[in-house]
């Protein structure tokens, strides 16, 4: 048996082997209380889409703030603010699929530009909101990514993003993938450390 906590719902979830009972899991939850309550008191607390949330895009804090100017587009960052336009009740949703688009066409365009560096050609790219990993290269050439890397620093994008190209030519974790990972971003050691610390924190948003 084993519990895993899910940052981005604040929730636990229970995993039972194949013939272990209800009752067991219960036992077996009960018995790890503290551990649960010490796991979910160190998780950053929620930041929901909102007016005056402060919500980093690219690495930098950004102020949501509603408006009515139907001149202008419905969502709109700049100046170190994500513009939404339009009802109170559609902010949230507004941000997020205006921050899913961001990501997919800048995802898209640094990882063409990576792998033509290495004379590859990327078939497809698409994000999604997954929770183990940042990013997935499939032998097909098939590139994914969490959208949530979007509050991520630049220099941690462009590691993700040469992670998963290197995958092109390399379908392991050799010396060689390596090689291609820091020949396409630089240091890699610096942006694999910050995800590793900040990883419940890009789960937090939204």
């Amino acid at each position: 048996m084993s519990l895993r906590v899910d940052a981005a719902t604040r929730t636990i979830e229970l995993i039972l082997p194949r013939g272990a009972g209800a009752e067991q899991g219960v036992r077996f939850v009960n018995a790890h209380r503290g551990w649960i309550a010490a796991r979910l008191d160190a998780l950053p607390m929620p930041i929901r889409f909102e007016e005056g949330a402060i919500v980093p895009v690219f690495g930098r804090p950004h102020r949501i703030c509603h408006h009515q100017d139907r001149a202008g587009p419905p969502v709109a960052v700049a100046d170190g603010e994500i513009r939404v336009r339009g009802a109170p009740e559609f902010v949230a949703r507004r941000v997020r699929d205006h921050l899913i688009s961001l990501a997919r066409r800048e995802f898209t365009l640094r990882a063409r530009a990576c792998a033509a560096r290495l004379g590859r050609t990327v078939a497809r790219v698409a994000v999604r909101d997954t929770k183990s990993r940042w990013g997935s290269c499939s032998s097909s050439g098939n590139l994914s990514f969490s959208w949530r890397l979007v509050f991520a620093p630049e220099a941690v994008i462009d590691y993700v993003v040469a992670h998963e190209v290197a995958h092109l030519a390399e379908m392991n974790h050799g010396p060689r993938f390596w090689g291609l990972v820091a020949a396409l971003a630089g240091d890699h050691a610096g942006p694999r450390a910050w995800l590793k610390r900040y990883r419940n924190r890009l789960l937090s948003y939204g």
